[in-house]
């Protein structure tokens, strides 16, 4: 399953371009790039491993199966591993990478994505080298730049509302066209339907479909309702 990868390929002195593409035999969208599963990738900050499975499956089932567990907590990597062994029909990946390091943890782990909030050289060659798909953030045009000159268009837009929100994005399409963004950072239920309207837009990340009560009460039903109602999003 992670065999397959998107990867910078120089042949005849080109760069063909690195896309997100998610590995082949996923769970109904096979040979998909990442930002085209599903409207919404809900980013998820696990404290209590016992939570990951009931919270991956009630997101799946509610249409949203690309999951980003973020390393914020230490039970990340049990998580993910949870994930990617009890919910087969989830896409689990792992969200605030900052070092190689933790992009061997994500690997080893079983995740299937990988998400960072910035780049640099050195955390770009690891994530290449991973041979997963990966979400390279950018928050400034000349970062966009750098990375479609190595031939990566797909990128998350990081912190969306604090960065110039959708006014920004918009004004990237026409110059930077082949650049197509997962914008996370301030987005919500009220405001999702603007980012997924721009056409450099493939999916946007949130937390809104996981309100603290809700985690905290195990109400996996709450859950499923509000993955299914961000499911419904659509330009």
């Amino acid at each position: 399953m992670r065999n397959h990868h998107c990867a910078v390929r120089r042949a005849a002195g080109r760069m063909d371009a690195v896309t997100s593409t998610v590995p082949s035999g996923s769970p109904d969208f096979p040979d998909s790039s990442l930002l085209d599963l599903a409207p919404v990738i809900p980013v998820v900050i696990v404290h209590d491993v016992a939570d990951a499975v009931p919270m991956a499956r009630a997101l799946v089932a509610g249409g949203l199966p690309a999951i980003e567990v973020t390393f914020r907590t230490p039970a990340a990597a049990d998580a993910i591993r949870a994930i990617a062994d009890e919910v087969p029909d989830a896409v689990v990946g792992a969200g605030t990478v900052l070092t190689p390091e933790q992009v061997e943890t994500a690997v080893a782990a079983g995740s299937r994505f990988l998400v960072t909030p910035g780049w640099t050289d050195r955390l770009l060659g690891a994530l290449d080298a991973s041979g997963l798909p990966y979400l390279p953030g950018v928050s400034t045009t000349s970062e966009v730049v750098a990375l479609l000159e190595r031939g990566v268009e797909e990128m998350k837009f990081f912190p969306a509302e604090a960065a110039g929100g959708t006014a920004y994005l918009k004004a990237l399409a026409s110059p930077l066209p082949r650049a197509r963004f997962c914008p996370t950072g301030g987005v919500n239920a009220s405001n999702a339907l603007g980012y997924l309207s721009l056409p450099n837009v493939g999916c946007v990340g949130g937390t809104w479909m996981l309100p603290p009560d809700a985690l905290d009460a195990g109400d996996w039903a709450r859950v499923e309702s509000l993955a299914r109602e961000a499911a419904a999003l659509r330009r």
